[in-house]
């Protein structure tokens, strides 16, 4: 009787090379859809206008939406008092105090900002006059020969700038008209939407999930939950920080003296907005403006910063934003240099909530998949890998 031949191990099974291939066709037919959309980008320009008129009002009303609604919600459940009640309310509150912080603040800031900007020059030119002496030095020898040698190129492109710019002025100052119309509209009517998603808000996600299946709704409104709870956290928490930072600088300049504190203690608020590279931003101008005035305001503007800097890191950003969204600094910087190539200005404030809610879909369907795939099952026979 002839000896029977052992078996040769597979690498891959047969069902295992089946589910590779289907994955592969996926990949491939995403790839295909995803050029075919590149090829026809007029289809959704009529969407991309739609959402350049609408979209201003909409992020305004989510961002007072998400300051306001814990409060109307503590009202509604502490006091039982009906939400229209409470919103009228708070924006009666909202807007006495925009109108008291206007009217108080404006006329400090147009003095600052006016004295600002007549003596930026001034300060500007006497920055580059203190780093001449240092230039001239034979060891930037190097340095002056490569800007000799770029000068030139400089010139024409500077021309060809004019040029474009005085050929293109009649659609810039269209632009700029547009932009304000935008803008009035947007300061409108984002009020309007502020009141029904205040009203409303509680009742979109079950809206929603009513048209999915009865099996998908829990896990549906679970990804809405987390994606809302994510977004909440980094809007409150970043425009809190913002706050503190803003008035942490404005103390500080006050305290040694800096020409222009309010202006840029505001600033430096708003800068803060973009996560790590804001507050190192908001120091170029009062790094300058130290330099025009002695040698010592320098340093104690850099002690402001380094103070301003420990505080944050150590206290008010751990309190307030803590590890809710749970991603790494390096990612996020990654995340605002990609977002701000694409997208812009708006990328870079908005580019982390973006990635924060894309990690939450991202984080469901691959557990899902994970649940669903035979690769993370035990096997129970030899057939598989």
């Amino acid at each position: 009787m002839a000896a029977q031949q052992p078996k040769r191990p597979r690498f891959l099974s047969g069902s295992t090379a089946r589910r590779i291939i289907t994955y592969l066709v996926m990949i491939l037919l995403a790839v295909a859809i995803l050029w075919i959309l590149s090829q026809i980008k007029w289809i959704f320009r009529p969407f991309q206008q739609f959402f350049a008129i609408v979209g201003a009002p909409i992020i305004l009303a989510g961002v007072f939406y998400y300051l306001l609604n814990p409060i109307v919600d503590w009202l509604d459940r502490r006091f039982k008092i009906r939400r229209s009640w409470s919103i009228i309310g708070l924006f009666i509150l909202v807007g006495g105090l925009l109108a008291w912080g206007l009217v108080a603040l404006i006329p400090v800031l147009q003095e600052q900002i006016s004295s600002l900007v007549k003596n930026w020059p001034h300060y500007w030119d006497s920055l580059l006059n203190s780093s001449q002496s240092f230039w001239q030095d034979a060891n930037f020898k190097w340095g002056r020969d490569l800007l000799n040698q770029y000068d030139s190129q400089l010139e024409k492109s500077m021309s060809g700038l004019i040029k474009n710019t005085a050929f293109s002025t009649v659609g810039g100052i269209s632009s700029v008209v547009g932009s304000i119309t935008t803008a009035l509209i947007a300061l409108v009517t984002f009020p309007f939407l502020l009141w029904y998603m205040l009203r409303d808000g509680r009742q979109f996600p079950k809206a929603v999930a009513r048209f999915l299946p009865d099996r998908l709704q829990p896990s549906f409104l679970k990804v809405l939950n987390e994606m809302n709870n994510q977004v909440a956290n980094y809007i409150r928490g970043q425009l809190t920080v913002a706050f503190f930072v803003a008035l942490m600088f404005y103390v500080g300049y006050l305290i040694i003296g800096l020409k222009f504190a309010l202006v840029l203690g505001i600033v430096a608020g708003l800068l803060n907005l973009i996560p790590y590279l804001g507050s190192f931003l908001a120091m170029v101008p009062a790094v300058v403006i130290g330099i025009f005035i002695s040698p010592w305001m320098l340093v104690k503007v850099l002690i402001v910063f380094i103070i301003e800097q420990t505080i944050e890191g150590r206290l008010i950003s751990p309190l307030v934003l803590g590890q809710s969204l749970k991603i790494h600094p390096v990612t996020i910087i990654i995340v605002l240099l990609a977002s701000g190539k694409i997208f812009g200005v708006l990328g870079v404030i908005f580019g982390v909530p973006g990635y924060a809610i894309l990690k939450v879909i991202g984080s469901h369907l691959y557990q899902y998949w994970r649940a669903q795939s035979r690769w993370y099952q035990s096997s129970t026979n030899g057939d598989d890998v």
